[in-house]
């Protein structure tokens, strides 16, 4: 008997996105393979609807870069921002039918100096680290576009506590 193919569950509409920098706030960004061109920050779906956000982002930081936080000495900080944005149209297939808003938990994630991600092939083309400001003009989305912006305010932060 042939294996049966399950349908593919429904996308949860909350997510994290995941700013990666550095001290000097150089900035990692990916290039989606769905969309080459696409250039974003580590961005992901919770896995399950009690999920905690911070584990959701440490989660699509491993799945997504191969960096396991703790051990390359990160610091992941939640900045207590959320987006909420209308899900663009080429993408809503993957979200339960009538689904069209998403809630994203913005996340920096600050590690000691640019590392050399392992990307997964099926998901991203391409990384490169960027100046803050050139990350910024670099992102496809504009809520990914302000969190970088948003940087140095927040890593200025981190640094005073």
């Amino acid at each position: 008997m042939p294996p049966v193919d399950l349908p593919k569950p429904f996308k949860i509409p909350e997510s994290v996105l995941v700013v990666i920098h550095t001290p000097d706030l150089q900035v990692l960004l990916i290039e989606r393979a769905d969309h080459p061109g696409y250039w974003q920050s580590v961005t992901g779906s919770k896995d399950s609807l009690d999920e905690p956000p911070a584990e959701t982002a440490r989660r699509e930081v491993l799945e997504e870069t191969g960096f396991d936080i703790a051990a390359v000495g990160g610091e992941l900080v939640d900045w207590q921002l959320a987006n909420v944005y209308e899900i663009y149209p080429q993408w809503r297939h993957r979200y339960a039918p009538g689904v069209t808003r998403n809630t994203e938990h913005v996340f920096g994630l600050q590690l000691p100096a640019p590392l050399t991600p392992t990307l997964a092939p099926r998901e991203h083309l391409a990384w490169v680290w960027l100046p803050w400001h050139e990350a910024a003009d670099r992102c496809f989305s504009p809520s990914n576009a302000e969190a970088v912006l948003q940087l140095p305010r927040f890593s200025a932060a981190e640094t005073s506590t």
